[in-house]
């Protein structure tokens, strides 16, 4: 990889001096002398989410709540990035997530997420694993794009083959395609890459929910909040394979985990009326069960 130094990342993306240590004051980025086309991309995210006037501590509360949400490790990497008035909202999973406030949002412009794309498309070609991925990343905001993209990520693994975010997002391209089967083989690929990966057991988890398999799907999502106790989205939907499975008082003990974790929003309003509906019908039970 051939890095670009500090006044190179400064004429790339046009910005100046004072934003650069700003940003690096904040812990948005860790100060170096030297970036690579990885770098580069969430440089480029900074920029224009500051050029929206979205404040440093905003961005980096919402990358904060997008890891603990999402099972991420870098979400300015692995989601595409937005603002949405003086908010910062993620599109992940075929959907678009504002975290701090843990609401799903509308969809925006097809124009918007195209110009991601072709600003990649201008700044210096990608050689490594690193940039290969973080053009995949941009290249999938675009449906038009999105063959491009899996071309990305399989050159990724094929170059280094223990790359587990990059079977993850080509998992993700694959079940948004409902090809079950494919999306599947590569979830349980960035298991075996990265056993402690909790987005690829809550992906994994997905899948095996979506096609019947639910005490699979649960064991799965138990690992990513074994390793993520804190994933608000797996306690959510490990409550809902619970449900399915008619084990009221687990999920009772899940909704209460996300409720705890996200208490703003339909989700945890949904999540309440589960609670209650849940403790409600318990107390019947255990009335019914008193006069027999």
């Amino acid at each position: 990889m051939n890095p670009y130094g500090r006044a190179d990342a400064l004429r790339i993306l046009r910005i100046t001096t004072r934003q650069l240590l700003n940003w690096e004051k904040a812990g948005l980025v860790s100060p170096s002398e030297n970036y690579t086309f990885f770098d580069l991309l969430q440089l480029k995210k900074l920029r224009d989410l500051a050029a929206k006037r979205v404040r440093a501590t905003v961005i980096l509360q919402s990358l904060q709540n997008m890891r603990q949400a999402a099972g991420m490790k870098n979400p300015l990497l692995e989601a595409g990035v937005y603002s949405t008035g003086n908010r910062v909202a993620f599109r992940h999973d075929g959907s678009t997530v504002e975290p701090i406030a843990g609401q799903f949002v509308m969809e925006f412009e097809s124009r918007e997420i195209r110009v991601v794309g072709e600003n990649v498309r201008r700044m210096p070609s990608p050689e490594s694993v690193a940039e290969l991925f973080a053009k995949g990343v941009a290249l999938e905001e675009d449906p038009a794009t999105q063959v491009e993209a899996l071309a990305c990520y399989m050159k990724v693994i094929e170059l280094e083959p223990s790359h587990a975010a990059a079977y993850i997002n080509l998992g993700t391209l694959h079940y948004n395609r409902q090809d079950f089967i494919l999306a599947e083989n590569f979830y349980r690929r960035a298991i075996q890459a990265d056993a402690r990966y909790a987005l690829a057991y809550f992906d994994l988890g997905n899948v095996l929910d979506e096609t019947g398999r639910l005490p699979e799907a649960i064991e799965a999502y138990k690992m990513a909040i074994t390793i993520a106790p804190t994933y608000a989205d797996a306690h959510y939907n490990l409550a809902l394979a619970h449900e399915k499975l008619r084990h009221p008082r687990k999920a009772l003990a899940h909704w209460r985990a996300y409720v705890k974790l996200d208490s703003v929003g339909p989700w945890a309003a949904h999540a309440r009326t589960q609670m209650q509906r849940i403790m409600k019908d318990e107390r019947l039970t255990i009335v019914a069960r008193r006069k027999k």
